[in-house]
């Protein structure tokens, strides 16, 4: 198959792909009552819980929705998956409300914080934020004391500046926290030193200083009707959002990430090395499909980052295929798509440039270099290896073609310099001579010589017999 038409194979194959990837949903119009999305944080918070939340505040932000509601029951979860939500809650413009129904514990009491208006069913509690380290067999484990220090400091700020920003009281928070902190309002200690802080609903609610504000929680209520109706939202359109088995399936494929974008690559560079377009081009497009829609349905990649890595494989094509030599135009296509490539990878949040920070380029840049390096793995092992395995080994010319074999690349012409012949066809400049009765295919230095000119052979080396005219004196 010829390299062009390969190459519009494989182009046609990605860019195709790109019909597999769901379509963000059109959001509704506001009515008149408003709309309010609810977005449930119930059990443990991981990985795939932050994919629902950004869909939900992205669509939110999108619709100009009255509220975002989280419904929240959680004994906490993992720190980089709040982290992450955090920073999607830094930029959110729709009011916040955090439904504590029942409990609020760990990292679901750092996400309370960053909320703007707190309320809590009744007999809820919300607090004890220390970190903890779980082992692999999800067994609790003892930290060196500096690094519980070092990670309660962290976790510490990070559960205040939510606070400070969202208007709660930045120490109640920190108390959550830390343990050798003593929180009291007036002259009443809340929470001794050597305990954590943990408030029931009714101790979040109950109202304190000389203006009676609220601890932590603006009301006790039953249910999400009641809260509605308590800030002025009762009848609202409720939108309310689940982990679906797309975003579950792509957590698989995050936790794959490297070996699926590694694997794609690799299968591209081997299709485009070989002749025809077969298993290895139809794998590497496959894997990257899949990279891809796993990081579309995360939330991270768009159509963008499709169409931006499928036309720097057009311009790496055509510098291949059409043009000589390699320079700016297989350059820009080589750029476009590893640009391509880090932007699938890089987080969105609301509110933020869509230009990423270089800090936010390091993990991203460190995936693909690592993907770079299992691809050159992958190739150097298949060159290895591959030949020796029963699928492959008959397509790899096995007995060497040596003379000592009896084998040998093209007759040997030396003896035929310097004989006579007649050009049988127009040489232009290869043609048909006949020489010492042989039909021979002979070339001319550059030359066009009619049929019937006498002709003497200067060169032969094997099959490439150079003629000239011949000059009768």
């Amino acid at each position: 198959m010829p390299a062009m038409q390969k190459a519009a194979l494989l182009i046609l194959a990605l860019a195709s792909s790109a019909t597999a990837l769901p379509a963000p949903a059109a959001g509704a119009g506001h009515q008149a009552t408003g709309t309010v999305y609810v977005i449930p944080i119930h059990g443990v918070i991981e990985k795939a819980l932050v994919y629902v939340i950004r869909r939900g505040l992205n669509a939110a932000q999108a619709e100009r929705a009255s509220a975002i509601v989280f419904d929240m029951d959680t004994p906490g979860g993992r720190l980089d998956a709040a982290e992450t939500i955090l920073k999607l809650l830094h930029g959110v413009t729709v009011p916040t409300y955090t439904f504590v129904n029942p409990n609020a514990i760990s990292a679901g009491a750092i996400l309370a914080m960053a909320t703007d208006h707190i309320y809590m069913a009744p007999g809820g509690k919300i607090g004890d934020a220390m970190p903890i380290m779980i082992s692999l067999f999800g067994q609790i484990e003892d930290m060196p004391e500096a690094l519980q220090e070092k990670s309660e400091s962290y976790v510490a700020a990070m559960i205040r500046a939510a606070a400070q920003q969202k208007g709660h009281d930045p120490q109640l928070a920190e108390a959550m926290v830390r343990r050798d902190i003593e929180y009291k309002v007036g002259d009443e200690v809340i929470s001794p030193a050597g305990r954590l802080l943990t408030l029931t609903s009714q101790d979040a609610a109950r109202r304190v200083g000389p203006e009676q504000r609220p601890l932590l929680s603006e009301g006790t209520v039953t249910s999400l009707e009641e809260l509605l109706e308590r800030i002025g939202m009762s009848g609202s359109r409720l939108v309310e959002f689940k982990v679906t088995t797309a975003e579950q399936i792509a957590r698989v494929i995050e936790s794959l990430s490297i070996l699926l974008l590694a694997g794609g690559l690799l299968g591209l560079y081997i299709e485009f090395k070989t002749p025809g377009f077969g298993l290895p081009g139809i794998l590497g497009l496959t894997l990257l499909a899949v990279w891809f829609w796993g990081h579309h349905i995360a939330g991270l990649a768009g159509m963008e980052e499709l169409v931006l890595f499928a036309f720097g494989l057009v311009l790496l094509v055509i510098e291949i295929v059409v043009l000589p030599g390699f320079g700016v135009v297989g350059v820009s296509g080589i750029t476009l798509m590893v640009v391509a490539l880090l932007m699938a990878m890089v987080g969105r949040y609301p509110g933020e440039p869509w230009y990423p920070r270089l800090a936010e380029l390091l993990i991203p840049a460190r995936s693909l270099g690592l993907a770079l390096l299992l691809s050159f793995l992958g190739l150097w092992a298949a060159g290895r290896w591959l030949p020796q395995t029963p699928l492959f080994r008959h397509l790899v010319l096995a007995t060497t073609a040596d003379r000592a074999a009896g084998f040998r690349a093209s007759e040997d012409t030396r003896h035929l310099v310097g004989r006579h012949g007649v050009a049988v066809t127009p040489l232009r400049p290869a043609g048909v001579a006949m020489v010492a009765d042989r039909r021979l295919e002979v070339v001319t230095r550059g030359e066009f010589v009619d049929a019937g000119t006498e002709i003497v052979i200067a060169e032969a080396h094997g099959n490439r017999i150079i003629v000239e005219r011949r000059n009768v004196s």
